[in-house]
């Protein structure tokens, strides 16, 4: 079992779980992903997942993905940053793979300060209502790929999967740019 997947073992369903990198305090994927978060060089996105997209074909062969959600932001969040860092990543999969892009579906329903700083208990108190979906029953028994930026606790995760399955016969996969050791 991957790593990313069994971080999920026996909490939440996820039919495929994968990241791209290994995030490491001080590293180079720190770097990448504080330029491409907090910095606007919204083209890091871009170039991470025109490669990682390579990878990711012959997953989406076996498991068939109908829509690609990004993991949202709170609006008052996009406002103050402008935008969500893993949108362009997502935009770039999304036409690479073929497969549609939706952003409206998940939703952030509460404003949050950054987890960094938090353990596996206080992020999965601080998430565990914040994400909610809207759907009607064209989403029913779609496959969605839930995308993010870092795992680190699977917390945000784990909360936005949960909302996710309330839509009837939905499955969720789970792709990241990185993962680090929580």
């Amino acid at each position: 079992m991957n790593h990313v997947k069994g971080k999920f073992y026996g909490i939440i369903d996820i039919q495929f779980a994968s990241s791209m990198l290994y995030f490491q305090n001080n590293g180079i994927v720190q770097r990448l992903i504080h330029q491409l978060k907090y910095k606007g060089k919204q083209e890091i996105g871009t170039y991470l997942a025109e490669n990682y997209a390579l990878d990711l074909k012959d997953i989406d062969n076996k498991y068939k993905f109908d829509l690609i959600i990004p993991v949202p932001l709170h609006p008052k969040k996009i406002k103050k940053r402008g935008y969500n860092q893993v949108e362009t990543f997502c935009l770039t999969l999304s036409k690479a793979l073929q497969i549609s892009y939706n952003s409206e579906i998940l939703f952030r329903k509460n404003n949050s300060k950054t987890q960094t700083r938090k353990n596996k208990n206080e992020r999965f108190e601080n998430t565990e209502s914040f994400f909610d979906v809207i759907f009607d029953e064209t989403f029913h028994g779609k496959h969605f790929l839930l995308v993010d930026d870092v795992i680190t606790t699977g917390a945000t995760i784990e909360s936005c999967v949960k909302a996710l399955l309330k839509i009837p016969n939905a499955k969720v996969s789970v792709i990241t740019i990185a993962y680090t050791q929580s």
